[in-house]
């Protein structure tokens, strides 16, 4: 066993990654996690009597990353593989989505502009080369191929109310990873085959935790870190309220807004470099209903009554003995309506789902709740990642990383799973003795 006493700072699956390849490296890491429990954006709450994620979650047939992990932990069986549906709201119609009759029966669109946005989708899902996206902008890639009539009905909206003021500058490799993702998680080209977890994340999360607190790690929750501290270019240890732990090793999965407040020792430049980030905020609605709102899993919406991008009504991938419904409202952090109480975002919620059923009543909400979440994901513009600092930063013991350094994957169980072991395993290799 190997004697280096490391600290992993955050416990969702990025961190939860690191310290689980740590262990089976040699090594008995020391977790610190803010929150009361681990998971991060992943972690689970009791909503009126059911355990289930406060931000919603789905596995695609490509996560090779977690397929793996619950193979070694001997909870593959725990998978559940099911056919989904899309819907797409537009022109105050439910209509059918994601595969192409769909496509060539979907009202509001002309023939030419089908055949564009089908090629475009489809080529998508078969390249494997980013590095040629990576320094294009996301909208100008979408109208050179799909034209300004598709753009403006199916992908307009999704922009605008997701990203708002950083629409233009995004880049097109990160929106391609997303294409692709979803494209290549499929039976056939017209059968959509999303996943899920017997007992939700609750299932990995727990089953990680207790695999690295059997093979000595530890786990303080509600242990926020206030400071990194460091002296003559190396880590000296952490400070949790104010007491002060010794390390030899820091390695850091909290959201990369936060690091150079917990470490004010970094250059200038390094800080600088984090403070330029720009995250997307979100305040996810979640509502227990006693009706079903449709047959999709996920409804992509273009209506001008509705600040949303689209809705996902989970209880059509995981079965549950009422309706659940996520509805995400997305935007920048410092965006003006983030400050909104929670009561005007669920007071939406139940206009807009009345609106796609209108068979939907008051009493049909059993209960809303809503969570907030300041750093949901990063905004990546063009040639992101060239823009972040190094993961194993110039600070002898120090690493520091988070969603943003998968770019350009979009955040993920997964991919976050993925990263934190390669990084785990980079940290071993560099400091074997």
């Amino acid at each position: 066993m190997n004697k280096a006493r490391i600290a992993v700072l955050g416990a969702g699956p990025m961190g939860l990654a690191v310290a689980y390849q740590l262990i089976l490296e040699g090594y008995q890491p020391i977790v610190f996690e803010a929150d009361d429990r681990v998971g991060g954006m992943t972690a689970m709450f009791d909503f009126d009597g059911l355990d289930i994620e406060r931000y919603y979650h789905f596995h695609c047939t490509s996560d090779a990353d977690f397929l793996q992990i619950l193979k070694e932990l001997n909870i593959g069986d725990k998978m559940r593989w099911v056919q989904t549906k899309m819907g797409y709201w537009y022109q105050n119609k439910l209509q059918a989505w994601g595969d192409p009759i769909a496509l060539l029966k979907f009202q509001g669109l002309s023939f030419g502009a089908k055949i564009r946005y089908g090629l475009h989708a489809f080529l998508s899902t078969r390249r494997n080369d980013w590095q040629p996206l990576d320094n294009l902008k996301a909208t100008e890639w979408i109208q050179r191929w799909v034209g300004k009539e598709a753009y403006d009905t199916l992908w307009r909206p999704l922009f605008e109310y997701k990203f708002y003021s950083f629409s233009d500058n995004l880049s097109a490799a990160w929106i391609w990873s997303r294409v692709r993702r979803i494209g290549r998680s499929r039976y056939n080209v017209f059968h959509e085959k999303l996943g899920h977890l017997d007992g939700g994340s609750a299932t990995l999360l727990n089953a990680m935790k207790t695999f690295i607190e059997i093979q000595g790690g530890i786990f303080h929750l509600k242990s926020p870190v206030s400071e990194v501290c460091i002296e003559n270019a190396k880590v000296q240890g952490i400070k949790v309220n104010t007491v002060f732990e010794a390390f030899d090793h820091v390695i850091s999965t909290i959201p990369l807004p936060y690091v150079p407040r917990i470490m004010p020792n970094l250059s200038e430049t390094i800080r600088a470099q984090y403070q330029a980030l720009q995250n997307i905020a979100v305040v996810c609605v979640i509502a227990k209903l006693r009706k079903s709102i449709s047959k999709n899993f996920w409804i992509n919406i273009n209506d001008p009554t509705m600040d949303i991008p689209g809705l996902v009504e989970y209880s059509n991938l995981r079965s549950l003995d009422h309706t659940i419904v996520y509805v995400p409202f997305y935007m920048p952090e410092n965006h003006p309506k983030f400050s909104d109480e929670n009561s005007i975002f669920i007071d939406k919620v139940k206009r807009y789902l009345k609106i796609l059923n209108p068979q939907l009543s008051d009493t049909d909400f059993i209960n809303v709740h809503a969570s907030r979440y300041r750093h949901a994901q990063p905004i990546c513009p063009p040639g992101y990642l060239s823009k972040l600092p190094p993961y194993q930063l110039p600070i002898e013991g120090l690493w520091a990383a988070d969603t943003s350094y998968y770019y350009p994957e979009d955040r993920g169980i997964s991919e976050s799973i993925g990263f934190g072991r390669r990084m785990a395993k980079e940290y071993h290799q560099n400091n074997k003795r």
